[in-house]
């Protein structure tokens, strides 16, 4: 029988880059909460280990070993098969996650296919930084290179808007651009409401913003398409980027500016989402 998960993609709502480690990790102090958009990964008992990556971005996803879904797989050191799924929507180098959401949809589902413990700690942070909070899958602080998960007050209904210029942006370059790397952290999360929240969030930033759009000014024309839209009340770059989200809100002012951005940049991917 086939179980199917959403790999939401995930949101950093303010990413502050806090130090470097003596071997050149990154420390990081960030709000990160899910939307409810993303990409599914669908499960079958099977003899034997295997990825089939389908979907309307699938293409140019790897279906070796080197996926993260596959070296998930095998922190199990299980000798039992699956057949995996993974239908891609998110595009690929976007700053939301796509790899460590697929990879954290892979450990919850086999650990529950395969009735078995998910692996030790240690070994899923190896998977990747942001693997930890994407298995959270809730409205959590990360600090440190990604292994110190906190948990923050409830949120208030927040409606975004993600637009996403066309533009890969790998992690590495955009650190490598960063002109300090010893910023401060967080202001502690407190909020009482929408208008509340978006006065905190306003007050925090996103370290990468800037030489992420230093390498690609489509960053620039994407935040300026989300800010000029009725109701948006905050724009920021997710992540490393290029993609790029609007706070709104309510449901309609959302929806009402992603199809003004669509209609505007129809090769963008433009979509209006819930804060799960």
């Amino acid at each position: 029988m086939t179980q199917s998960r959403l790999a939401p993609a995930k949101i950093n709502l303010a990413l502050h880059v806090t130090g470097r480690r003596a071997d050149g990790c990154h420390l990081l102090d960030s709000l990160v909460v899910f939307a409810g958009t993303g990409d599914w990964l669908h499960v079958t008992p099977a003899q034997d280990v295997s990825l089939q990556v389908l979907g309307p971005r699938a293409a140019g996803v790897p279906t070796g070993p080197e996926n993260l879904v596959l070296r998930a797989a095998t922190l199990f050191d299980s000798q039992r098969g699956v057949r995996i799924c993974l239908e891609k929507h998110l595009p690929h180098a976007a700053g939301i996650g796509g790899g460590s959401v697929n990879a954290a949809a892979a450990l919850l589902s086999l650990a529950e296919l395969w009735n078995l413990p998910l692996p030790k700690s240690e070994r899923i942070l190896a998977l990747g930084a942001d693997v930890p909070v994407c298995m959270a899958g809730r409205p959590t602080r990360m600090r440190g290179i990604g292994e110190v998960l906190a948990k923050v007050p409830a949120l208030p209904t927040i409606w975004l808007v993600l637009a996403n210029p066309g533009v890969a942006m790998p992690t590495a370059p955009v650190f490598r651009g960063m002109k300090t790397v010893d910023g401060s952290g967080l202001i502690p999360p407190a909020w009482k409401g929408f208008d509340d929240f978006v006065a905190w969030l306003s007050t925090q930033r996103n370290d990468l913003e800037a030489p992420a759009r230093a390498l690609a000014p489509g960053i620039d024309i994407a935040l300026a398409a989300i800010s000029d839209q009725p109701y948006c009340a905050l724009a920021r770059m997710s992540g490393s980027g290029a993609t790029c989200f609007g706070v709104f809100a309510s449901e309609p002012a959302a929806c009402r500016a992603a199809t003004a951005i669509r209609a505007a940049y129809p090769r963008w991917w433009v979509t209006a989402t819930p804060v799960l």
